[in-house]
């Protein structure tokens, strides 16, 4: 099939290289930008607060991640030589990095965690510059079950930011009558639009799901001000201001995360082009992969954490078929406004946390139907494929709703497994170079399904 055909079945509204008119392309950008932003900020405010940095310290590290985003989402749709996928990814702080940094940083401090992430990016970067070579590590049967687990695993996130406690239900005020009626007003709002009405409405629903449901909020009260008013109005970045070291065990746990959000990166990318009607290509594989593992070097030198394409931003291109660069770029200049002037980054972060759960509760679920796609256009359903996804999946929500299984095991390698999406694209991995491609089970179709995989 040529890519042209594989595109007349795409379902986008605006592909890749198409600019939308300004009048959408705005609020298009900042409905990625709204869907994103609290994860973006949210590492370095847990990292602040775990090492118990001072104020000052905290706003800054979040600017410099607001900073660097932007820059790194520019560069994924820009692309600066051969970094950068040339697509519509949304970059961000990564939570897959979170836990191993939070050990790095108690036991050695920030200096430490600078120093990991910058030499573990090599590891990235390496995977990025010899994509070929690792390809077949990485078939669509693997991607697919990756992208899927970031869908599931990232569920309950967002039920937890419905409830109106991104902190679970232990926390004040979980699961308010409040909470919950606003988080619905949006998440149907957002239906309703998508699913009823047609042009701006349609493609930019979670925006105007989210404004409506955060100007019902303030009306109830539930949107703090005072961190506008307590912002500066301008911030400048200051590379290695909290200085660099390098520990050896911390950069061999990080290095090893940065293969997992390899993983990641390459099922996303997967999904983002899938979208489209097309199969990624290996350019944009390795551009998206060096994007990931330069830009997050570049993070650690200006004071912010490691970056990485943001899924909940694919399940957006999924849910309103908007696939241009063009709108994502704008995102990245939103970003990095909102990190030079922290006023504008503080308004964006009084949305409260119903407003984005409602708002991303469907995205997270979309990000599911994007792996399944994969599958569906690309993988042979024989027995070995569907043991294989039965087994990684299991093991993939096991670990994600019962985090307890690992709680026996050395704190570096709970924090590694502990993880769904690493738990589950490991054994995805795994079993896909040890299960036999053909077995007297396996349906003829088999020896079609591996030659299509090697293909892709």
């Amino acid at each position: 099939m040529t890519e042209s055909d594989e595109a007349g079945r795409s379902s986008v509204v605006y592909d890749i290289e198409e600019k939308p008119p300004l009048g959408e392309s705005v609020p298009l950008a900042f409905q990625h930008v709204l869907a994103m932003v609290l994860g973006n900020i949210a590492v370095p405010l847990i990292i602040a607060s775990s090492l118990g940095l001072a104020t000052g310290q905290t706003t800054f590290l979040v600017q410099m991640a607001l900073i660097v985003a932007g820059v790194a989402s520019l560069v994924q749709a820009y692309p600066v030589g051969p970094v950068g996928a040339r697509l519509p990814i949304m970059m961000g702080t990564s939570f897959a990095f979170l836990g191993t940094l939070l050990l790095v940083g108690e036991d050695a401090g920030l200096p430490a965690i600078f120093g990991a992430a910058l030499v573990g990016s090599l590891v990235q970067i390496f995977i990025g510059a010899n994509y070929e070579r690792f390809k077949p590590l990485f078939p669509p049967l693997v991607n697919g079950i990756v992208v899927m687990l970031i869908g599931l695993t990232l569920i309950p996130t967002g039920i937890d930011y419905a409830a109106g406690a991104s902190a679970g239900p232990g926390a004040e005020g979980y699961a308010s009558l409040a909470n919950l009626g606003v988080a619905a007003l949006v998440f149907f709002l957002t239906l309703v639009l998508n699913q009823f009405f047609r042009g701006i409405l349609r493609i930019a629903s979670v925006f105007f799901g989210i404004l409506v449901g955060y100007l019902v909020a303030v009306f109830l009260g539930m949107v703090e001000f005072a961190p506008v008013a307590q912002a500066g109005w301008f911030a400048v970045p200051v590379p290695l201001k909290y200085g660099i070291a390098f520990e050896p065990g911390a950069i061999l746990a990080v290095a090893a995360v940065y293969l997992i959000v390899a993983m990641e990166t390459i099922g996303n990318i997967s999904a983002i082009v899938s979208e489209t009607g097309r199969t990624a290509s290996n350019q944009q594989v390795r551009g998206g992969l060096l994007g990931d593992g330069v830009m997050s070097g570049i993070a650690a030198v200006f004071n912010a954490f490691p970056n990485t394409s943001f899924a909940q931003n694919v399940g957006l291109i999924s849910f309103t078929g908007v696939a241009s660069r063009y709108i994502v770029g704008i995102g990245g200049v939103i970003l990095l406004v909102s990190g030079f002037v922290p006023k504008v980054g503080a308004v964006i972060t009084t949305v409260p946390d119903p407003v984005l759960g409602g708002g991303t509760l469907i995205l997270f679920a979309q990000i599911f139907t994007s792996g399944l796609n994969i599958v569906h256009r690309e993988v042979v359903l024989t027995q070995r494929n569907t043991t294989i996804i039965a087994a990684a999946v299991s093991l993939g929500l096991g670990v994600t709703f019962r985090p307890e299984l690992v709680q026996n095991l050395p704190e570096m390698v709970q924090t590694l497994f502990g993880s769904g999406v690493v738990m589950g694209g490991l054994a995805a991995l795994v079993l896909n170079l040890v299960v036999p491609r053909q077995s007297p089970v396996d349906s003829p179709a088999e020896g079609e399904a591996t030659a299509k995989e090697a293909d892709d």
